[in-house]
């Protein structure tokens, strides 16, 4: 059983929306707010008097014209009337118009077809936009798509399409490509988790030259993509291509070599992303090193490159000294994600001599990449020429620990904001070195380090005033004393601008420390808290909780609270519950020694929205 009270904002909308979400017709197209669709009315002519019974045949006529013409309407969408969207409703100076001359006002076809389009798009639960047509995580079907595709000449100055997490649009992604070429204005086109197979793709290549001006792809996380697909690309992506994103997409060594040759006729190429492909570096016999050689070396082509994501792509060494061979070619490189590729372990120092032509680098993610003393060594001697570094990301490599003082010596402080060091087994020594970087951060994170625990006043003695804006420690194995001095830390105003605190799963701080922690004052940016304890444990919170109601009021920016597992009895939940409906703060709290049902849930496992 699991209480979370959500505030009607942070709910995502329903993939679903019948009813309740108001179209405004016709404002991305010059009209009025609130105004309704609008027959273009044809030039009137005077005419002359007719007998009777040509007025009797006119006014059939008329009436069997506008039935024909608001049927299609009615037909995609029967919520237009509840909602109040007009429909084609003639003035009575029209009808008098018409009586006299017996001529009928037709209405322009773009006209109509905008108000089929906000219809679907109602139905959908979405607004229309002429600029943007967002409709991610619709649930869109085959037949949505043919109908959507059919109306995109009434977009012709559309930027921006995302269809991502449409899983059941996969195999009929041609019905939406043939129509392409009345939207060539398009930037960007998003296509993550579609299911798109390799027909898709070669649908899309062959589409790609209606849309000239694309800049952004994002093909992300669909899986048959990978296994030859990539070659109905080649050629075929606009040259102004900025950024390629092709996580998750199963993609091998083979489609590497395919990459490459895509990438190195993309000159304005910024950002690359083909993270999460765990066999793209994979070694074999008929590639030698491998595709991603060819990959990697293509890269020195891809001049303007500033961001490329490599994250689990099972680099190793070998796969280093290829990529280190190019990035030299790469002046523009900011942002290097080489994370979770265990691989490389022991041969960091392929890659680090290169390093230092990355002289404009701000971001560097080698987190959880099994590091050793020696990868450590060497990146620390690389340190001093990246003089534009602000990120620096070792957390989940244990061997981290025994170096921070090295690392921090070699390090840019006065413009480091984000230093992780989460899982780094740090110690006493490790913890004081780390202090000297606390001023400048933004974002400390020493979660998973037992050797926190009564020793967090290290770290926070070296904050600056109103710098920080997150503070993990999660895990730490904190003490009452610790909460206590994090209580005189807010007071000193060292911690207004803190945003995230994350304090889970530290069961030794006894009820005194979090009843002095949030009657201090100073938290008046915090919008995320976590207290919760483990899965294992509980404890009752009949000391600490008055105080923490009587904190929600200095809150104003919290928008989540997380208690887990702390016994809490009926009459405090009832407060806290008003609370934080009150304030529309989620609130997650899970009861103690209770086993979770999401099929199962009480009453008191309320929703702001009912």
């Amino acid at each position: 059983m699991r209480f979370r009270v959500e505030p009607p904002e942070r709910h995502a909308p329903p993939l679903r929306h019948h009813g309740g979400t108001q179209v405004e017709v016709g404002l991305d197209r010059g009209a009025s707010p609130g105004s309704s669709l609008k027959c273009s009315q044809r030039p009137r002519e005077q005419s002359q008097r007719r007998n009777p019974l040509d007025l009797i045949m006119n006014q059939i006529r008329r009436k069997r014209t506008a039935a024909d013409r608001k049927s299609p309407g009615r037909s995609l969408s029967r919520t237009l009337d509840k909602d109040g969207i007009a429909e084609d409703r003639e003035t009575e100076e029209e009808k008098d118009q018409v009586d006299r001359s017996g001529v009928e006002p037709a209405e322009s076809e773009t006209d109509l077809g905008w108000g089929r389009l906000c219809a679907l798009l109602q139905r959908l639960g979405k607004k229309a936009n002429s600029h943007t047509l967002n409709l991610a995580h619709c649930d869109l079907t085959a037949t949505d798509l043919l109908e959507l595709a059919t109306l995109l000449q009434c977009l012709p100055q559309l930027e921006e399409v995302d269809l991502s997490w449409n899983e059941l649009i996969g195999g009929s992604l041609q019905v939406l490509t043939s129509h392409l070429q009345h939207v060539g204005g398009i930037r960007t086109l998003r296509l993550c988790s579609c299911r798109l197979n390799a027909d898709d793709i070669t649908t899309l290549g062959e589409t790609m030259l209606f849309v000239p001006l694309l800049e952004i792809l994002d093909l992300s996380w669909n899986v048959g993509i990978g296994g030859g697909a990539l070659h109905s690309l080649l050629g075929k992506l606009p040259p102004g291509l900025r950024e390629l994103h092709l996580m998750a997409c199963q993609l091998a060594a083979a489609d590497a070599a395919e990459l490459g040759a895509i990438v190195s006729i993309l000159p304005r190429l910024c950002v690359l992303d083909v993270s999460l492909n765990p066999l793209l570096a994979e070694e074999s016999e008929g590639l030698g090193s491998g595709g991603f050689g060819e990959l990697a070396t293509s890269l020195s082509h891809a001049t303007s490159l500033s961001r490329l994501g490599l994250q689990a792509c099972g680099l190793t060494s070998r796969s280093l000294d290829a990529l280190g061979g190019s990035l030299r070619y790469l002046p523009s490189m900011r942002e290097l994600d080489l994370s979770c590729n265990k691989g490389v372990s022991g041969g960091l120092s392929q890659l680090t001599f290169h390093l230092a032509h990355l002289s404009h680098l701000e971001s560097l993610d080698l987190h959880l990449c099994c590091l050793t003393d020696t990868d450590l060594k060497s990146l620390t001697q690389v340190l001093p020429s990246l003089s534009e570094l602000t990120e620096l990301d070792l957390s989940s490599n244990q061997e981290v620990g025994c170096v921070v003082h090295a690392l921090v010596s070699a390090l840019p402080l006065s413009q480091l904001r984000h230093m992780p060091l989460n899982s780094c087994s740090l110690n006493e020594e490790s913890i004081a070195a780390f202090a000297l970087a606390m001023p400048s951060l933004w974002s400390v994170d020493v979660s998973w380090s037992k050797a926190v625990g009564g020793r967090l006043s290290l770290l926070l003695d070296a904050l600056q005033p109103s710098v920080i804006q997150e503070l993990r420690l999660s895990s730490c194995q904190l003490t009452t004393n610790d909460l206590s001095h994090l209580g005189a830390v807010c007071k000193r105003g060292c911690l207004s601008s803190l945003r995230v605190l994350d304090l889970s799963y530290n069961s030794r701080v006894g009820a005194e420390g979090w009843a002095a922690f949030f009657a201090a004052r100073g938290l008046s940016s915090l919008e995320d808290v976590d207290i919760s304890l483990r899965p294992s444990t509980s404890a009752p919170s009949t000391v600490w909780l008055p105080s923490l109601l009587s904190a929600l009021p200095r809150l104003p920016a919290l928008r989540r609270l997380a208690i887990e597992r702390w016994s809490v009895d009926r009459q405090a939940r009832e407060q806290l519950h008003h609370s934080v409906r009150k304030r529309n703060i989620l609130l997650e709290w899970e009861p103690p020694n209770v086993p979770r049902d999401p099929t199962n849930r009480k009453p008191e496992e309320m929703n702001s929205q009912e």
